[in-house]
C-alpha cells in the first residue's frame, strides 16, 4: 500500500517527485524519501512521518537532477524508522517498492552469507542487493532487474535506478498497481493516475509480469522475460483539478460534496428514459447471459462490501435472482462453491484490492462469469473480468470512501434494472419509476447536502465526546447503518457499531444507556413502522436518539432527540440520501476532534497486500 513515483526528463525532478508523492500520500504515510541522480551519483534523502518532514529535510539537503524516484511508505516489514524508509540503496542501485516479497527471509540469509551488508528490516532492500549483485557481474540495469525478479516471490511494483546509467529508470509490476505517464520530453511512473496527471493525460497501465525502461524519449515495454510488448496508451479525461481539494479543508469533505456530480457521471448515457431501460452496451452483459444467470455472488471488502449488501436487495427484488454477498478475504481463504451458472461481481474502488482480486480469480477459474464494478479504468480486477461496469466518480483521495460508495450503489441499481428487464421480473411501470427516480437523484442529493450541512455540524459538536455510538437500520438501511458506523470509527476513532434493528433484543440492547447516542435510520419505506418500534425500545432505556427520517414524519420528531430529514423518494433510492448525513457526521466529529481526516491512523486507501 505504499506509493511510488518516478521521473525522467529535462526538468529538476525533486519538486515533481514531491508533488507526485503528495497526490499518493493516501497510500502510505509512515515515512517518505527521494533518490535523485545528479549526473554523477545518486543522492538520497529520507524522513520518518508525514511528507512534510521529507520536505523539511530537503530544505536542509537539496537534491538536484533530472532523473529520480520517490516513495511514501505504509509499513509492512520492519518498524517505522529512517533505516526502513525507501529508497533503499545497495552499491550503485537505488530501489523503491510497493508490495511484499514473500521469500525475503531465505534471500536475506543467503545474501548475508555472501557478504551483503543489509541495514534495514525491510523486504525491499533485498531487491536492491540482488540487482546490484547482477550488475557487478556485468549485466545491464534492465537485465539485472530481470534476473533479480526471477529470484523473488510475491507482489511488487518497483522502480530502480543505477549510478552508471543516469538517464534511465527500470520499473516492473506483479500484483501491485503501476501506471506510466508519457509527457513531452519526459516520462513518469506512479502507483496511481493522480501522480502523473498534472504532467500528462497519456498513460500506460502496466499488466502483471511486465517491465519497462523509462527514458526521456519514452518507454520500452517488455515482459519480465524480455519479450517486447506493444504499449496500449490510454487518454485520461480527469482534469488535474479533480485531484485537488478545490478550497475544501479536506479531500473527504470535497468528495462528500462531489457525490451528486459523481452520480450524474455514473448515470450519464446509461439511462434510456424513452424505453424505461438501461443502455445494454453500457452494462457489458449480453441479454442472453442475463437470462442464463442462476445465482449472483457479490465479492467486496470494507465500504464496497456495504455497497454489495445494498446491491443484494436490488438484484433479488428487481431481477429475482438468488444473490449472496461475500467478504472477499473470507471467500478466497476457503473452498467456495462457485462455478458455471454464477455471475460473480467483484466490487472495488481501486480495482486493485488484493483480496477481491484473488477471490475473483478463484471464481473465474471455477467457471463463473466475472464482472467488475470498479472506478479505475484498466485496473487489475477490470482486466481479469469478462465484463466491466465502470463507476465514474473520478479520483478519490480521502482514505474513507464516500463518492465511490454511492457511485457503486448507482452501478448496482442500474445492473439490477437491466437484469430485471431482460428476465421479465420488472414491470414497465416500475422500471419507469426507477429510471425517472435515478434521473432526479443528483438534485435530491444536492438538496440533502444543502439542507443538512449546518444541522449535522451542530450534532457533531453535541456528540463528539461520545465513547460509543450505535447505528440501527432495516432493509437497505441496515448496510447504511454499517457504513455510518464504519465512517465514524475509521476517522474519529470513536467506537461505533452498526446493527440490523431487528437484532436489538439479541444483545445490542444491553449496551444502551444515557451516554450512548443511537442513530436510527427510519425513512418512510416498508420497514419504517418496525424501525419505530426499535427506536421506542432504545428511547425507553435512556438512549439519545438521532433519527434519519423522511421529511414530514412528525411522529419521529416527537420520539427523537434530534432528527435529520431527507426528501421523500423511492425505497431503492433512500440509501443514496441517508448515507450523506452519516458521512458528514463522521467528518465533522473527526475534524472537531482534530484527527487526520484524510489519512486516519493505521489505514491506507488501497489494500494491495495481505
Amino acid at each position: 500500500m505504499c506509493g511510488i513515483v518516478g521521473y525522467v526528463g529535462d526538468k529538476n525532478c525533486a519538486p515533481i517527485l514531491i508533488d507526485g508523492l503528495r497526490r499518493l500520500e493516501y497510500r502510505g504515510y509512515d515515512s517518505a524519501g527521494l533518490a535523485v541522480h545528479d549526473g554523477q551519483r545518486i543522492n538520497v534523502v529520507r524522513a520518518v512521518g508525514k511528507l512534510r518532514n521529507l520536505e523539511e529535510a530537503l530544505l536542509a539537503t537539496p537534491l538536484t537532477g533530472t532523473t529520480g524516484i520517490g516513495h511514501t511508505r505504509w509499513a509492512t516489514h520492519g518498524g517505522v524508522t529512517e533505516a526502513n524508509a525507501h529508497p533503499h540503496v545497495a552499491g550503485d542501485i537505488a530501489v523503491i517498492h510497493n508490495g511484499i516479497i514473500e521469500n525475503h527471509m531465505p534471500l536475506r540469509a543467503r545474501l548475508k552469507k555472501e557478504g551483503a551488508k543489509i541495514v534495514s528490516d525491510t523486504d525491499t532492500e533485498i531487491i536492491a542487493h540482488l540487482v546490484d549483485g547482477h550488475c557487478k557481474k556485468g549485466a545491464s540495469l534492465e537485465d539485472a532487474v530481470r534476473m533479480a525478479l526471477k529470484e523473488v516471490e510475491g507482489a511488487y511494483a518497483i522502480a530502480v535506478m543505477r549510478k552508471s546509467e543516469p538517464k534511465k529508470i527500470v520499473v516492473a509490476k506483479n500484483a501491485s498497481p503501476l501506471v506510466l505517464g508519457l509527457g513531452e520530453n519526459e516520462t513518469l511512473c506512479g502507483s496511481d493516475i493522480p501522480a502523473v496527471l498534472p504532467y500528462t493525460r497519456r498513460v500506460i497501465i502496466m499488466e502483471d509480469g511486465q517491465m519497462a525502461v523509462l527514458t526521456q524519449s519514452g518507454v520500452q515495454l517488455t515482459t519480465i522475460d524480455g519479450t517486447p510488448i506493444e504499449a496500449v496508451v490510454k487518454t485520461i479525461d480527469w482534469s488535474p483539478a479533480m485531484a485537488e481539494k478545490s478550497g475544501y479543508k479536506h479531500f473527504m469533505l470535497k468528495e462528500i460534496n462531489e457525490q451528486p456530480r459523481a452520480i450524474e457521471d455514473t448515470l450519464r448515457g446509461r439511462l434510456d428514459r424513452e424505453h424505461a431501460d438501461i443502455v445494454a452496451a453500457e452494462i457489458g452483459l449480453s441479454p442472453q447471459l442475463a437470462t442464463q444467470i442462476q445465482r449472483v455472488v457479490l465479492l467486496a471488502c470494507g465500504t464496497s462490501h456495504h455497497a454489495a449488501m445494498v446491491g443484494r436487495y436490488y438484484i433479488e427484488s428487481l431481477a429475482r435472482i438468488p444473490t449472496v454477498v461475500e467478504l472477499a478475504s473470507e471467500f478466497r481463504n476457503r473452498d467456495p462453491v462457485v462455478g458455471p451458472g454464477d455471475l460473480v461481481i467483484a466490487i472495488s474502488q481501486s480495482g486493485e484490492t488484493l483480496d477481491t482480486l484473488m477471490a475473483a480469480k478463484i471464481a473465474k477459474e471455477r467457471g463463473a462469469k466475472l464482472m467488475a464494478i470498479v472506478n479505475v479504468m484498466g485496473s487489475a480486477i477490470a482486466r481479469a473480468s469478462d465484463a466491466e461496469l465502470y463507476t465514474r466518480a473520478g479520483p478519490e483521495i480521502g482514505v474513507a470512501s464516500t463518492k465511490c460508495f454511492t457511485a457503486q450503489l448507482a452501478a448496482l441499481l442500474m445492473l439490477a434494472v437491466y437484469l430485471g428487464k431482460r428476465r421479465d421480473t420488472l414491470s414497465k411501470e416500475r422500471a419507469e419509476q426507477l429510471i425517472e427516480g435515478m434521473a432526479r437523484l443528483p438534485q435530491q442529493m444536492r438538496d440533502v447536502l444543502a439542507g443538512t450541512r449546518q444541522l449535522v455540524f451542530n450534532l457533531a459538536r453535541r456528540y463528539m465526546d461520545a465513547r460509543d455510538v450505535l447505528f440501527l437500520g432495516r432493509g437497505t438501511s441496515y448496510p447504511i447503518a454499517l457504513e455510518g458506523a464504519l465512517k465514524l470509527k475509521e476517522i474519529s476513532y470513536i467506537h461505533a457499531e452498526g446493527y440490523a434493528a431487528g437484532e436489538m433484543k439479541h444483545g445490542p440492547i444491553a449496551l444502551i444507556d444515557p451516554s450512548v447516542p443511537i442513530v436510527v435510520l427510519a425513512p418512510r419505506d416498508e420497514h419504517r413502522d418496525k424501525s419505530m418500534s426499535n427506536l421506542q425500545e432504545a428511547k425507553a432505556r435512556g438512549g439519545r436518539i438521532i433519527a434519519i427520517a423522511t421529511q414530514g414524519d412528525e411522529e419521529l420528531h416527537s420520539l427523537s432527540n434530534d432528527v435529520i430529514e431527507i426528501p421523500d423518494t423511492l425505497s431503492e433510492l433512500v440509501p443514496f440520501l441517508t448515507v450523506i448525513p452519516l458521512q458528514l457526521l463522521a467528518y465533522h466529529v473527526a475534524d472537531l476532534k482534530g484527527t487526520d481526516v484524510d489519512q486516519p491512523r493505521n489505514l491506507a486507501k488501497t489494500v494491495t497486500v495481505e
